[in-house]
């Protein structure tokens, strides 16, 4: 009896992600050499969608898709992953046009490697900016360096302002939800909720007694991620990140927004590295909403 040839790969079904994904989805990232970060899909399932496509084989996910919606004016997209053994036969594709089709409407934004940029501008996204990854052991630039730090400490005083730091209290989640939607024009309580428990932890700037700016600490394999990072200007940000790099002994890592140089630059004298390049591109809108210049590091290059 003839038995029927299979299904090309592209006619696989999709289906929704759940917690109990969270071992496919790690072996996913580890199959395309990234860290495994369970943690980290945790919260993007808990508040986002995921999207996946069961391996023909049996043997987990051949690819899954990240939506991170933010009201109905903005839906980040990450996580585009393809298995090596499927790669290079339409599954990314797939994913995305199901995403765009599945929000309609809703302007969509992504951070773009130099891998997937082509797929993203054929689909009709445009860039609107970079993301520099930086990482590496954090040490201060030593005395006269930017912002005059000479060794990171859990509260530091920025020479060049009154700015100080101290780790988040569960009353300071309405500050700094009024914080961050002008900064990311969108309402982000759904996340901002979850980074306390997420985060190994959370740091908030002030001055004068107001909130400037905020930070959060968070593992991703080997290293600790800062993000995100938000903060009125580069010494507010200098400080956070001195702050959050003093709690711990391994290496840091921080996707920075490519417009914030001065940054960039005290974090090289620190110590950290450029280890790679995204391109941040958008659907549906000329521009990501919000502040810029207080925009310092997103949460995850999966959410924006």
């Amino acid at each position: 009896m003839h038995s029927p040839s299979p299904h090309p790969l592209v006619e696989l079904p999709i289906r929704h992600l759940n917690r109990g994904d969270l071992v496919p989805c790690a072996d996913l990232c580890e199959d395309r050499g990234w860290p495994r970060d369970e943690h980290r899909w945790g919260l993007l399932l808990s508040a986002g969608t995921g999207y996946g496509i069961d391996a023909p084989d049996g043997k987990g996910l051949a690819a899954t898709c990240l939506t991170m919606p933010y009201g109905a004016d903005l839906t980040a997209v990450g996580m585009l992953l393809v298995a090596e053994r499927y790669a290079r036969r339409g599954l990314a594709r797939r994913l995305m046009r199901h995403v765009m089709e599945t929000v309609g409407d809703t302007p969509l934004a992504l951070y773009a490697t130099e891998q997937g940029q082509p797929l993203y501008e054929d689909l009709g996204f445009s860039p609107v900016g970079r993301a520099e990854r930086v990482g590496g052991r954090f040490g201060a630039g030593g005395p006269g360096g930017p912002g005059g730090v000479s060794s990171p400490a859990p509260t530091l005083v920025a020479s060049r302002s009154s700015v100080t730091t101290r780790p988040a209290a569960a009353d300071d989640l309405q500050a700094l939800v009024r914080l961050d939607l002008p900064v990311f024009g969108a309402d982000r309580t759904h996340i901002l909720a979850r980074l306390p428990a997420f985060s190994d932890r959370l740091q908030v700037a002030e001055e004068h007694g107001e909130l400037v700016g905020y930070a959060a600490l968070w593992p991703s394999g080997p290293t600790e991620v800062v993000g995100p990072l938000i903060a009125r200007d580069t010494a507010a940000a200098q400080a956070l990140i001195a702050a959050l790099g003093a709690t711990t002994d391994r290496p840091l890592r921080v996707d920075v927004e490519a417009r914030h140089k001065e940054l960039l630059g005290w974090l090289a004298e620190s110590g950290l590295e450029p280890l790679s390049r995204t391109t941040v591109m958008t659907y549906g809108i000329p521009d990501l909403p919000g502040d810029a210049a207080r925009r310092f590091a997103p949460l995850t290059l999966a959410t924006g």
